[in-house]
């Protein structure tokens, strides 16, 4: 499963961190150099959260973003839980 989100599908980006130095031209500097380039991963932000699923009348512990909570009060939790199992998700 590792870290994806369960409903959007949302998973670690990757990217970079730039160490900069030097004051900028608009502070009448000389201008900004960047002097080291470090990879990095931008997570989702998850979290484990517990739905009452009233079709079924049984908690679900879905593991999703806030993005994902918020498509879930848009929509209902059960549109929401149709898509899901007609991707082939285990809930």
């Amino acid at each position: 499963m590792g870290r994806c989100c369960q409903v959007t599908g949302k998973t670690p980006k990757r990217g970079k961190t730039y160490a900069i130095r030097g004051i900028s031209k608009k502070k009448k500097g000389i201008g900004l150099n960047i002097t080291g380039i470090t990879k990095r991963r931008f997570l989702p932000n998850l979290m484990k959260k517990r739905f009452w699923f009233a079709d079924e009348k049984r908690f679900i512990t879905l593991r999703l973003t806030t993005g994902a909570m918020r498509d879930i009060d848009k929509k209902g939790l059960s549109t929401v839980v149709r898509e899901m199992r007609s991707r082939g998700e285990k809930i």
